[in-house]
């Protein structure tokens, strides 16, 4: 008897040393052969209670058998209802649980939903079926009509980020990575515009040089507004077409790219095209994107005078952002803080502004400003992002929702050798601003 009991606390211990070996050195095959057949089984026992406690159920009349039914339990009164031995009685059903499908994170699955019931009806108890799943997050990342589908993730994907800014693709870039485990992709094409917000140590910085990195090895010509006195911008000159650095600066190069805005769009208009994507390839202009830093530094006003210069270059701006998509002109916008009290000129720019990246914020203005007019629940996730996670942000545009993401680390080092490495592929400013019309009449 004592000889089996070892050998039986022996095989235990072995075994238990054996699956923590496992979880530790193969923790995807551990996933799929073990932990996720064990949370499937628990999701699916314990869905109807869960269900239940997160106010998903619906209440349906169904037939029940009353207790008169079964013999030996027949009471004093069973002699009066004797006949009601089936009786209809309202039960809590709980929505249709689909398919469990794993993934390298967690899993998938498809509700169907009740009748009466939307998409937002499950947003708001995420949280809740994260806590009884016992999962880091529960996010609702597809909806059709009568279904949703839910994405569990066992923890979190953005603590390390490490994926290639370079795609290989026209104005693509793949600055990091989403909370759903896909690459954060960047398509200018698709969201020609973007408004990054974010505080110092935010991790703002390092997505304009993940930006850089991504786009110096594709033919684009980039121009920087630097209005911290070109500290930021002046490492990358090599791959620069331009950068102004003061606002008198600010005000001749958007000049130019007005300039270049009206010459391309009379160049589309004598050949017939939309816009410039509709041209001959041989004779298409460079595409141009344009990063702008510290976008508050343009509309701050000292005194009066400044003004004027404050109103042109406003205006300026704006044209660019109504203008640029179908002239391959694009903008992304950087900031510490974005308010409405800068003036009118800020919100009418963040209207043309339809890609959304919001870091961490010192105030709930910015938020507000970034996030605010697309999704209460987008806003509430950007002022949760905790200060010792940077590069974390709250995404919008790409798809029409908003997304958890972070960005890879791309040093200032990386970014200038890259800058340097592909410094022959930067378009002159003089030849851009300069457009040779003969050849586009001919074509």
């Amino acid at each position: 008897m004592t000889n089996a009991m070892y050998a039986t606390l022996g095989f235990s211990v072995a075994a238990a040393a054996g699956a923590w070996a496992w979880r530790h050195w193969l923790p995807r095959s551990f996933w799929y052969a073990v932990g996720f057949p064990l949370k499937a089984a628990r999701v699916y026992l314990t869905w109807r209670r869960v269900a239940y406690g997160c106010t998903l159920t619906r209440k349906r009349r169904a037939w029940r058998l009353s207790l008169e039914a079964v013999p030996g339990l027949r009471t004093a009164s069973a002699v009066i209802h004797e006949r009601r031995r089936v009786r209809r009685v309202d039960i809590e059903r709980a929505p249709r649980l689909g398919l469990l499908r794993p993934t390298g994170l967690g899993w998938r699955v498809r509700v169907r939903l009740h009748d009466g019931q939307i998409p937002e009806d499950y947003v708001k108890v995420c949280d809740r079926l994260a806590h009884a799943w016992r999962v880091y997050a529960v996010r609702v990342v597809d909806s059709a009509p009568g279904s949703v589908t839910l994405l569990a993730t066992m923890s979190d994907p953005l603590i390390g980020v490490d994926v290639s800014p370079e795609t290989g693709e026209l104005l693509t870039v793949r600055p990091g990575r989403l909370e759903n485990g896909r690459d954060w992709v960047i398509d200018f094409r698709t969201v020609p515009h973007w408004l990054n917000a974010g505080a110092t140590q935010s991790g703002k910085s390092n997505l304009a040089n993940a930006i850089i990195k991504g786009l110096a090895p594709q033919p684009v010509a980039i121009v920087g507004f630097d209005l911290k006195g070109g500290v930021e911008f002046t490492p990358y000159a090599p791959r620069l077409s331009a950068l102004a650095t003061t606002r008198t600066e600010c005000v001749r190069l958007l000049d130019d790219l007005v300039g270049v805005l009206t010459d391309r769009m009379r160049i589309c208009r004598e050949a017939g095209a939309r816009n410039v994507w509709r041209l001959l390839e041989q004779v298409r202009p460079v595409p141009i994107v344009v990063l702008v830093d510290e976008v508050a530094e343009l509309f701050l006003m000292a005194d009066k005078s400044e003004k004027d210069e404050i109103a042109k270059t406003a205006t300026a701006l704006l044209r660019v952002a109504q203008l640029g998509r179908a002239f391959a002109v694009y903008l992304i916008v950087c900031g510490q803080r974005i308010g409405s009290d800068l003036g009118p000129g800020v919100t009418a720019l963040r209207s043309q502004l339809s890609g959304r990246i919001c870091h961490r914020v010192n105030d709930p203005e910015t938020a507000n400003m970034t996030l605010g007019d697309m999704d209460p629940d987008a806003l509430d996730a950007a002022r949760a992002i905790a200060a010792e996670t940077p590069g974390v942000a709250i995404i919008a545009g790409q798809d029409g929702t908003w997304h958890r993401a972070r960005s890879v680390y791309v040093s200032e080092e990386e970014a200038e050798a890259a800058a340097r490495q592909h410094a022959a592929l930067t378009p002159a400013w003089a030849d851009l601003v300069a457009v040779d019309t003969v050849p586009l009449k001919a074509a």
